[in-house]
C-alpha cells in the first residue's frame, strides 16, 4: 500500500473561479470608494478645524456637556440595574398578580418612545403640582435633572429586566436542582449560582443597552439640560457654525468606541474559561 502511495502525485488545489463584475458588485465598489473618500475628507476637515476659533471658544463647554452626559448615563444605568432585578423576578413569577403588573411595566416602557416618556414626566408632573406639593415631592419633579434621571431609569430598567430575565432562563435548570440537592434556599441559589452565570450570558446585550443609552441621552437637551447635545445646540444658536454638530458626533462616536473596546475586553476576561 505504501509503494502505491509513493507513485501517486499530489494534485494541486483547484483555483477559485474569478468572480464576475456584475452591476451589484460594481455598485458596491463605487459606494465603498465614496465612503472612503468621505471618511478621509472628514478626517482632513477635523484636523484643519481643530485649531479654529470655534473650537478654541467652545471646547471647554463641550467637555462640560460630555461630563453631564456621562453622569446621566451612569446614574440611570446603575439605578436601572437595581430596579431591573425585582422586575425580572416578578416577570418570572408563577403568580399572575405579580407577573402581570411587571409585564405591563415592561410593555409600556419598551413600547413607547423615550422622548414621550420624558415629556410625560417632565411636563406632565406640572398637572399634579398641588398633589405633589402636598406629599412633598414637587421639589423632585420641578427639577429637570431629576426628571431626566427618573425617566431614563424607568426606561432602561424595563430593557435590563428583559435582558436579565432572558439570561436567567438561559441557565440550565440543572443548576437549580443541584443547589436544592445541596440544601440551599432559592434566594441563595439565585444570587450565588444562577445570577453570576446569567450575567455572563447578558454581557453583550448589556453593552448594547449602554450604547443605546449614550445615544439616547441627547433627549435630555430638550428639557433644558446642558449635556453634550445641549451645549451643541447652544453653540450652534450663537455661532450658526455647522461644525458644532460634527464635533458632537465625534464625541458620541469616541464614547461608543471606547465603551465597545472596554466591553470586549471585559467579555473576553469573564468568558476566558469557556474558550478552548
Amino acid at each position: 500500500m505504501s509503494m502505491i502511495s509513493d507513485y501517486i502525485e499530489p494534485r494541486p488545489a483547484p483555483t477559485a473561479a474569478a468572480t464576475p463584475w456584475t452591476r451589484t458588485r460594481v455598485l458596491g465598489q463605487v459606494l465603498m470608494t465614496l465612503w472612503i473618500i468621505a471618511g478621509a475628507y472628514l478626517l482632513y476637515y477635523l484636523a484643519v478645524s481643530a485649531f479654529s476659533p470655534f473650537v478654541e471658544k467652545y471646547w471647554t463647554k463641550y467637555l462640560d456637556g460630555f461630563v453631564i452626559t456621562l453622569q446621566i448615563v451612569v446614574v440611570s444605568l446603575a439605578l436601572g440595574a437595581l430596579l431591573s432585578v425585582p422586575i425580572a423576578l416578578a416577570r418570572s413569577s408563577r403568580l399572575a398578580i405579580i407577573r402581570w403588573p411587571a409585564y405591563a411595566y415592561v410593555y409600556f416602557f419598551r413600547g413607547t418612545p423615550l422622548l414621550a416618556q420624558t415629556f410625560l414626566i417632565y411636563y406632565g408632573a406640572g398637572s399634579f403640582r398641588d398633589g405633589l406639593t402636598d406629599i412633598g415631592l414637587w421639589w423632585f419633579f420641578r427639577d429637570a435633572w431629576y426628571c431626566i434621571i427618573f425617566a431614563f431609569t424607568l426606561n432602561t430598567a424595563a430593557y435590563q429586566a428583559e435582558i436579565l430575565r432572558g439570561a436567567v432562563e438561559n441557565v440550565s435548570k440543572g443548576q437549580w436542582e443541584g443547589g436544592m440537592a445541596l440544601g440551599l434556599s432559592r434566594p441563595v441559589i439565585f444570587f450565588k449560582v444562577i445570577l453570576p452565570q446569567a450575567l455572563m450570558v447578558a454581557l453583550r446585550p448589556y453593552g448594547n443597552e449602554i450604547i443605546l443609552m449614550i445615544k439616547g441621552s441627547a433627549i435630555a437637551s430638550i428639557v433644558t439640560i446642558y449635556d453634550l447635545m445641549g451645549e451643541t445646540r447652544r453653540a450652534y444658536s450663537r455661532s450658526y457654525d455647522f461644525q458644532s454638530y460634527i464635533w458632537a458626533a465625534v464625541f458620541y462616536l469616541l464614547a461608543v468606541e471606547v465603551l465597545r473596546r472596554v466591553w470586549e475586553r471585559l467579555e473576553a476576561r469573564l468568558t476566558r474559561h469557556l474558550k478552548r
